[in-house]
C-alpha cells in the first residue's frame, strides 16, 4: 500500500509506466515496419515477435498474469524457430558518417554523456525531486535525442524513430537476454537457490576461515555469473549462499567485501555468451565473423582481475 502514499515512489513509478509506454510502442513500430519489408525472408515471424513484445512492455502492467504468460510463450515461438530476421536497415553510408561527424565534431559525445549524468544526478536528488536513477537514464535518452536534433537537423524524429529500429532489427531476439537474466536472478532467490548452496559450501569451507571463503565467493561470483550473464542477478545469490555466512558473519567489512564481489562477478561477464549486451550484441553490430572473438580476447584480462580483486579483498576486510 505504500505506493499510494509516498509520492517519491508514486512519480517515479508514473513516470516509467509512461517512458515504457514510448519503448513499447518503437517496438511496435518495429515489428509493423518489418512486416511491410518486402526484403525481410521472415516477416511473419519478426512481426509476431517485435508486435507480441511491444504490447507487453506498453501494457503488461494492466494485463492479467495468465495473459502475459501467454503472450511470453507466444512471442517466443518464432525466436526459436528462427524465424525472427533483419530486412532492410538503410544504414548511413561510411561518406555520410564521415560527413556527419565533420559538422559535429567532438560534440558528439554530449547526448552520450547526458544519459549518465542524468542517471547520477536523478539518483543523488531522489529524496528532493522524486526521481530514480532509472528515471534519470530513460530522462537523458530523451535529452541526448534533442542533442542530435539540435546538431543535426537531419535528426528528425522520424530518424530516430528508424534508427532505433535498425538496432533493435541487428540485435534481434538477443536484446530480451539481459532482462529475462535479471528476472531468473529473482526467481534463483526467491526459490531458495542460496540456501542450497549454503548447504554446500559448509561441507568445503572450514568454520571461521574467511581467506578460503573469500576465495570461494570470488570465483562463485565469476561462476555463476558467467551462468546467468548478470552479476546483479547473481550477488544476491552467492551473497546469501557463501558471501553472508562464510565472509560477512566473521566480521568483514560488507561495503568492500560487497562492492569488490560485484567486480568479481564482472569478470565472469567477460566470460561468456549469456552476457549478450557485451558480448553477443558487438559480434551482430559488427558482423564479426567469430562468434566468441570478443569473449576470447577477454578471457586474460579476467583472469588476471579475479586474482586481483581477491587479494584486495584479503587486504581491506
Amino acid at each position: 500500500m505504500s505506493f499510494f502514499f509516498d509520492p517519491e515512489i508514486a512519480m517515479s513509478s508514473k513516470l516509467m509506466e509512461i517512458i515504457y509506454f514510448f519503448i513499447g510502442f518503437m517496438v511496435i513500430y518495429t515489428a509493423v515496419k518489418n512486416l511491410r519489408d518486402k526484403e525481410n525472408p521472415e516477416r511473419i515471424g519478426t512481426f509476431t515477435f517485435w508486435f507480441v513484445l511491444g504490447i507487453l512492455i506498453a501494457f503488461g502492467n494492466w494485463l492479467p498474469s495468465v495473459v502475459s504468460g501467454v503472450l511470453v510463450f507466444v512471442m517466443c515461438v518464432p525466436a526459436i524457430l528462427h524465424k525472427v530476421k533483419k530486412g532492410r536497415t538503410n544504414a548511413p553510408s561510411k561518406k555520410e558518417t564521415e560527413a556527419a561527424f565533420a559538422s559535429i565534431g567532438m560534440k558528439i559525445f554530449i547526448p552520450a554523456l547526458s544519459i549518465g549524468i542524468l542517471a547520477v544526478a536523478a539518483a543523488l536528488t531522489t529524496k528532493v525531486i522524486g526521481l530514480s536513477a532509472l528515471n534519470g537514464v530513460a530522462v537523458g535518452v530523451f535529452a541526448a535525442a534533442v542533442f542530435l536534433m539540435i546538431f543535426n537537423q537531419k535528426n528528425t524524429p522520424m530518424v530516430l524513430l528508424n534508427d532505433s529500429e535498425r538496432m533493435l532489427s541487428t540485435v534481434g531476439p538477443l536484446s530480451m537476454l539481459p532482462m529475462l537474466l535479471a528476472c531468473l536472478g529473482a526467481v534463483f532467490t526467491a526459490a531458495g537457490v542460496g540456501d542450497v548452496v549454503a548447504s554446500l559450501v559448509e561441507r568445503i569451507i572450514p568454520a571461521g576461515n574467511v581467506n578460503i571463503g573469500i576465495i570461494v565467493y570470488a570465483f562463485g561470483m565469476m561462476l555463476f555469473t558467467m551462468i546467468m550473464g548478470n552479476a546483479f542477478a547473481a550477488i544476491t545469490v552467492m551473497t546469501v549462499g557463501i558471501g553472508g555466512p562464510f565472509v560477512l558473519a566473521y566480521g568483514a567489512n560488507p561495503v568492500v567485501i560487497g562492492m569488490l564481489a560485484l567486480t568479481c562477478g564482472f569478470c565472469g561477464t567477460l566470460c561468456t555468451p549469456m552476457a549478450a549486451n557485451f558480448n553477443t550484441v558487438p559480434v551482430a553490430l559488427l558482423d564479426m565473423k567469430k562468434q566468441f572473438g570478443v569473449i576470447k580476447n577477454q578471457v586474460p584480462i579476467a583472469i588476471i582481475m579475479i586474482l586481483i580483486q581477491i587479494i584486495m579483498m584479503m587486504i581491506l576486510k
